[in-house]
């Protein structure tokens, strides 16, 4: 059995017999896979032994192709930080075979002025201590506006979650100026490099809003308590500017969770954007991806046209400049896949994700295979078991399947190891591991996580189950429009179609405003042509490219 495959590759350096092996793998690899690979055989093993040389435990099977090589992806990092406290921020090009899309010059030119507002103003600064002064006088920073703002994301629920909210409070955060500083709680000190250089993103100790963890719906400084309460008003004039500075909280709370209220969710509005910038300090909580209600801001537009000419590629361009795996997890990730992923021909990542309690399921499984052999993307299997030629074993597909159960993971493997293909390809199946229910906050499990996410994001083509976050950030990392498996009422019956080809491989918003800004209903899809109900989520939003 494959499970715990991850935490079974070690770190030990394996003795000369060992290199020997790899590099003779390496050669057979290069002769076998051939066409477009074939370009420097002699590269990858030099490169082989060097890194054995010089005691690494990554096999490095890199690419080849030029635009794979582009390890700054396109501008979105900058060079020279160091790479010994994060191997995956310049490794990680060498094992995509999809570069993905290049970002605008705007959005490049846009972080590295957040990088510089982050050095001068975040922690260790003589601005975030006299920030944190302020806080704790329980008064709003004197006018004009406080040249240092700040966004706290409070990090919670499961991995992909956390992603997607961290990635959504840094959109808004270089929106409006403001250091971002994550929540360290729920392992976030623990999986990601820090993406900034020379400072952190991370929330020290310390922090004087004791129990901010734990704001909720029914937090006295809620944003939209506020507004309901006519604390914060959002047509109040400010011409009498110290009067309106002396009105402000130190701090407010943005509540975006699926239980947010109408008025929390005013957040999207102009207006509530020109109240909440003159307020030094605020507290986000969300358990979704909030990007698409940014894009319904009147005066955010203009700059994320700029940033974002390719609106189905936010979450693409924000999760690859900022969650690099920590150095422990990239080990993970290396080793698994050097070892059972990099010398296939295609690799297809599955993601089987059982909401609930609900027990293994055939029909879940015919579900996936149905999908995957009816699109095209692994090959039937015979009746008859048939002799395998040598020959077409250069045909060969890895299969990468993420689930907290084994089962599917088993059937799977049982069906391609016992039958022949009716393609005559060999076909591997392998499951990192499997932790049978969700176990948020614990760090060996959001390791594990972590890493099969990363490794389904190295595959070449995906298929995800509808709603799940694990999906969402993987295709976002790839650059992929997944197949997604959808869910239906009935349980017992198989759907036709078994799955669809996303519109996009942008997160979906499950949650977004049902009222425009006069407190009508209102369904943005129909006014933004770049915004569309997503196809796993009825009510939920996403952003599409704009051919669709």
């Amino acid at each position: 059995m494959e499970a715990k495959k991850i935490e079974e590759l070690t770190d030990a350096k394996r003795g000369s017999w060992a290199v020997s092996a790899v590099l003779a793998a390496v050669v057979m690899t290069v002769l076998i896979l051939g066409g477009r690979n074939v370009g420097a055989p002699l590269v990858w093993v030099q490169t082989a032994a060097a890194s054995f040389r010089q005691g690494s435990n990554d096999l490095p099977f890199l690419q080849s192709r030029k635009g794979h090589l582009d390890r700054l992806y396109g501008g979105l990092l900058v060079d020279g930080l160091d790479e010994e406290s994060c191997h995956s921020r310049y490794q990680s090009a060498m094992y995509r075979r999809n570069p993905g899309r290049r970002p605008s010059p705007y959005l490049i030119s846009k972080l590295r002025r957040h990088e510089a507002l982050q050095r001068r103003c975040g922690p260790g600064t003589a601005a975030y201590s006299h920030a944190l002064e302020q806080l704790k006088s329980g008064r709003s920073a004197a006018s004009p506006p406080a040249e240092c703002k700040y966004l706290v994301s409070i990090s919670y629920q499961g991995l992909g979650n956390r992603i997607l909210a961290a990635a959504s409070a840094f959109l808004y955060a270089v929106l409006t100026d403001r250091v971002l500083l994550i929540d360290p709680s729920n392992d976030m000190d623990a999986l990601f490099c820090e993406p900034f250089p020379n400072t952190t993103w991370l929330l020290p100790p310390g922090f004087p809003l004791t129990g901010y963890t734990n704001f909720s719906v029914d937090t006295a400084e809620r944003y939209g308590n506020m507004v309901k309460n006519k604390v914060l008003r959002t047509d109040a004039g400010d011409d009498d500017v110290p009067a309106a500075a002396a009105r402000l909280p130190a701090f407010a709370y943005v509540h975006l969770n699926h239980d947010a209220t109408v008025e929390d969710k005013t957040f999207f509005c102009g207006d509530a954007q020109s109240l909440l910038r003159r307020v030094q300090w605020l507290v986000m909580r969300t358990d979704s991806y909030i990007v698409p209600g940014m894009f319904l801001v009147p005066a955010f537009q203009d700059e994320l046209d700029a940033m974002f000419p390719e609106r189905d590629a936010v979450f693409h361009h924000l999760g690859r400049y900022l969650f690099h795996p920590n150095n422990h997890v990239w080990g993970l990730v290396t080793r698994y896949y050097g070892t059972y992923l990099a010398a296939a021909r295609q690799r297809v990542g599955i993601q089987v994700r059982v909401f609930g309690g609900v027990p293994d399921s055939p029909e879940l499984l015919e579900q996936i295979t149905s999908c995957t052999q009816r699109e095209g993307l692994l090959p039937g299997v015979l009746a008859a078991v048939e002799p395998i030629s040598p020959a077409s074993r250069a045909r060969s597909k890895a299969v990468l399947v993420t689930s907290l159960r084994s089962w599917y993971y088993e059937k799977m493997k049982g069906m391609y190891w016992e039958h022949a293909t009716a393609t005559g390809e060999v076909v591997s199946v392998h499951q990192p591991s499997h932790e049978e229910y969700q176990q948020s906050g614990a760090r060996s499990h959001d390791h594990r996580a972590w890493a099969e996410i990363y490794l389904l994001s190295l595959t070449d083509v995906l298929v995800t189950t509808g709603r799940s976050t694990f999906g969402y950030v993987a295709q976002g990392l790839a650059g992929v429009r997944p197949w997604v498996m959808y869910k239906t009422d009935n349980s017992s019956a198989v759907p036709e179609p078994p799955c669809g080809r996303d519109v996009s491989m942008e997160p979906c918003f499950h949650m977004p405003p049902g009222h425009d800004c006069r407190m009508q209903w209102a369904d943005p899809s129909k006014d933004v042509p770049y915004i569309q109900h997503c196809h796993d989520a009825s009510w939920g939003l996403k952003l599409v490219g704009r051919n669709v």
